[in-house]
């Protein structure tokens, strides 16, 4: 674990979306929006999600991050340049194992995969804004789901907890993929190997910066790797127990700004 009061000025900063940055109702404060701008004026700042590219955008656009950056997008599968969408790195896998896994184990879960346009192919139609509020969707059969390899699987069940997701994930045995189980009964199937820290391995190797000077802030199951990768990992207050445990430090939630107050801190 990284002292953070020993902590250099950071380097670059990676920062998750929801949950950190921004709330549940999409909301972005002016603290936070003010902290983050005046800090991509001096370093660079990746953005690093699960959300995909379409989505990730105007998050980009809301905060003016500088054109020709780069962000992380559906979970470190997909490393693209702010605003034009250049793919940079990507990487995929073969689903089609996972998703009989999922119909044997859970019949009633909805599926989606993400296509390259940023738009959805899903099994049925998602609760409103889970996939983004202005996402694209066509509703397919399990068999037209993923005709060819995808940069991530992701299994929905409004009737079902996080708790009985995180028994899910264990009964499906997943080999040869990542994934994270999120707040709500969601489970994301990644590339093996693939996570958050994988995009900002290929962001940083594009600036020529070491991650040890990187500063990372998330809230997710799914920043836990980012979290431990980088040199300073800071998880929000409203994070679960293994992302705080897995952080150097914990700063306050995001209904209190706690981006701001470590950002503050430096810039």
């Amino acid at each position: 674990m990284t002292d953070g009061a020993q902590f250099q000025r950071p380097t670059a900063v990676a920062l998750d979306i929801d949950g950190t940055l921004i709330d549940h109702d999409e909301g972005l404060s002016p603290a936070v929006l003010d902290a983050v701008r005046r800090t991509a004026e001096q370093v660079p700042v990746f953005l690093a999600t699960g959300r995909a590219w379409s989505t990730t955008r105007p998050v980009a656009q809301r905060l003016r991050l500088p054109a020709g950056g780069l962000v992380v997008c559906s979970n470190g599968a997909r490393t693209l340049r702010y605003p034009d969408g250049e793919v940079v790195d990507e990487r995929t896998f073969d689903p089609s194992t996972v998703i009989e896994s999922v119909r044997r184990y859970a019949p009633n879960a909805r599926m989606a995969v993400e296509e390259y346009d940023g738009s959805y192919l899903v099994t049925e139609p998602f609760p409103d804004g889970d996939l983004g509020r202005d996402a694209r969707i066509r509703v397919v059969a399990d068999e037209e789901l993923a005709p060819q390899p995808v940069t991530r699987l992701i299994i929905r069940d409004p009737n079902q907890s996080e708790s009985d997701f995180v028994h899910l994930a264990e009964r499906l045995g997943l080999h040869g993929v990542s994934y994270f189980v999120g707040w709500t009964a969601w489970l994301d199937i990644a590339p093996e190997g693939v996570d958050k820290s994988t995009g900002l391995k290929v962001a940083l190797a594009q600036y020529d910066l070491d991650p040890a000077g990187l500063l990372a802030i998330g809230d997710g199951r799914n920043d836990i790797e980012m979290l431990s990768y980088a040199g300073l990992g800071i998880a929000m207050g409203s994070a679960p127990d293994e992302v705080k445990e897995s952080a150097d430090e914990v700063t306050k939630s995001v209904q209190d700004d706690g981006v701001a107050a470590v950002l503050n801190r430096w810039f």
